[in-house]
């Protein structure tokens, strides 16, 4: 199935919400077609405005889910109102959901130490018959080639559909476009924070405040040495850029094999 995207600072975000998320994924899985998801949202745009390779990456997904509400309200004013925010922990449970009463398996990469583990647990409780085959907690540099030798052999042998990759933006889209190739597995997901999230290590913000636009003011107060620098300059930027493509000020073209028809203007 083929999804539309809308151009958001030269980046091609998909027209989605979580059903067509959804499907999209299931269909991926049962013709084994391999590639990554992205959930983008906008720390992810702003730090492609700097880092072609990183923009590159980003174009080069299966798909780029609207993962913040400013992608949202972009969506339905370029594209339609069916767009809706593709959360990566909703879409994590969502496809565990989807997948609980068949041959498909997960595998975690990432975390903490000890975080897929918990992680692990508590989805097997949530969805019975669901089937995680293996965990991998990295170290937090670059795999050195032995690591990359023992995980290669790993995935081999746990033979996981999905590898969900809990690391952080940039780093987990990084790490999916360069090992998909490598591993045996049909999708990666780089979901982030939902890690933590589901594991009961970091409370989530009030669904109304996710709704509001709002959720990386709550993050931000939950972890301010982390987040703070983070919100407080790539916000604005973001806003200021987006001004300048919507007024035609600027054009940021979209790099990434497309026909006329799938890809919409804001």
């Amino acid at each position: 199935m083929t999804i539309q995207r809308f151009n958001v600072l030269g980046v091609g975000v998909s027209a989605m919400n979580l059903r067509i998320a959804t499907d999209a994924v299931l269909a991926a899985l049962r013709e084994r077609r391999k590639g990554y998801v992205c959930v983008t949202g906008v720390h992810g745009i702003t730090e492609a405005q700097g880092d072609a390779e990183f923009r590159r990456i980003l174009n080069g997904a299966f798909l780029n889910t609207t993962d913040g509400m400013p992608l949202v309200w972009l969506g339905k004013r370029a594209v339609g109102s069916f767009v809706d925010r593709v959360y990566g922990p909703d879409l994590m449970l969502e496809i565990f959901a989807a997948t609980q009463a068949t041959p498909f398996r997960h595998f975690f990469y990432g975390g903490a130490p000890g975080v897929a583990e918990e992680l692990q647990a508590r989805l097997e409780a949530r969805f019975p018959g669901v089937t995680i085959c293996g965990t991998y907690c990295p170290p937090f540099r670059p795999l050195t080639a032995e690591e990359e030798t023992a995980l290669t052999a790993l995935v081999r042998e746990k033979n996981p559909d999905i590898i969900w990759v809990g690391l952080s933006t940039p780093k987990q889209e990084r790490f999916m476009a360069a090992y998909l190739a490598r591993l045996n597995t049909t999708l990666m997901f780089g979901v982030g924070a939902a890690f933590d999230f589901h594991a009961g290590r970091v409370r989530q913000a009030p669904r109304w405040i996710q709704r509001s636009g709002f959720e990386w003011f709550y993050r931000m107060c939950c972890e301010p040495r982390r987040l703070a620098r983070r919100y407080l300059v790539n916000n604005p930027l973001f806003v200021w850029r987006i001004a300048g493509q919507l007024l035609g000020l600027r054009k940021y073209p979209l790099e990434v094999p497309s026909t006329p028809e799938n890809v919409s203007a804001l």
